[in-house]
């Protein structure tokens, strides 16, 4: 692949991103020496959108449980998941997105709130509904506690009830407790990711949690990421739409670069999913924020319909994957 003239622009643009889109940059797509990544990765959490995060964290070590108490309303979680999108779980979901640092002490304090308040009798995490885990909400919290490297063995039992709660079709549903019968892509790329992070974080029963991985990826392969197995009617148009943050939703641009970051192999299958995200690309060599999921949040990350360093930055990543690049050149045009 013959990369374009406008790549250069576009990764100097890039670069006069954020902390959080800084590092990644340099690591995945310009291959930067490892001490440049690490000391770029470690203003994630002293300027920018990472220190804006870290600076609204409460003395309990939670966001939003005051901010709900102020409001009037009743926090049975004390803000552990809501409100959307400014509780602990989703505030912890972006910095993990931002690659905030495994030391950063906020966050290791979070995560055991998280840990501690969350983990129900049957392994799964929960806030405050029913003593059951609920599948999407443990998918997410055992990435966060992968992620920032905590070390208890009840990320042994949450991984566990993951893989257990993998469903025939090998992908996963929170709605299989209430007689779903068929795969959610939003729950199977929140399983994926979470187990992927465990895998390289904790390396405890790795055939098994690689086998489950395989089986999701081989469910949404089955669906080339976007399409009815049965009519091959698009599932849903916000499944080519890219956002960011997903929260809590599926895309193809998320499936991809989870793909990309197990170094999945390139099957035939990704082809479409792949051509939609190179024909989203603009002329100026950039990708748009395509969609966005409205609720209260701290503050904007990018504008919807504007250019997308989120995009851009997880559009290329996956593109070298696919064509097996080495880096892109940075410098000017």
């Amino acid at each position: 692949m013959t990369l374009p003239l406008q790549t250069n622009p576009v990764m100097q643009w890039l670069l006069d991103g954020d902390p959080a889109i800084r590092w990644q940059v340099l690591r995945d797509l310009v291959g930067a020496a490892e001490g440049s990544v690490k000391r770029e990765r470690q203003r994630v959490g002293r300027e920018g959108w990472g220190a804006r995060l870290l600076a609204r964290q409460d003395r309990e070590g939670t966001w939003a449980s005051r901010q709900m108490t102020r409001a009037g309303g009743r926090s049975g979680d004390g803000g552990l998941y809501s409100p959307k999108w400014t509780s602990t779980t989703y505030t912890m979901l972006l910095l993990r997105d931002f690659g905030l640092p495994a030391t950063n002490r906020q966050a290791r304090r979070a995560c055991t709130l998280l840990l501690d308040g969350g983990l129900q009798r049957d392994g799964g995490i929960n806030y405050g509904w029913g003593g059951r885990g609920e599948t999407c909400i443990t998918g997410m919290v055992l990435s966060i506690l992968s992620h920032f490297a905590v070390d208890d063995d009840r990320l042994d039992t949450i991984a566990d009830h993951m893989i257990e709660q993998q469903m025939p079709d090998g992908g996963w549903n929170c709605q299989r407790p209430y007689g779903a019968t068929h795969s959610s892509m939003h729950t199977t790329i929140l399983a994926l990711e979470g187990l992927r992070l465990y895998e390289l974080q904790r390396r405890r029963n790795v055939t098994a949690v690689r086998v489950a991985q395989r089986r999701g990826r081989e469910f949404l392969l089955v669906h080339r990421l976007y399409r009815s197995h049965r009519t091959g009617e698009i599932i849903k148009p916000d499944f080519i739409r890219f956002s960011f943050p997903p929260r809590w939703h599926y895309d193809i641009l998320r499936a991809l670069d989870y793909f990309q970051s197990a170094d999945s192999p390139r099957d035939e299958r990704l082809i479409d999913a792949i051509d939609i995200v190179r024909r989203a690309q603009r002329a100026d060599g950039r990708w748009p924020l395509q969609n966005l999921y409205r609720a209260k949040t701290y503050f904007e990350l990018e504008r919807l319909g504007a250019p997308s360093r989120w995009n851009t930055l997880r559009a290329l990543r996956v593109l070298k994957w696919w064509e097996g690049l080495t880096n892109y050149e940075c410098g000017p045009p």
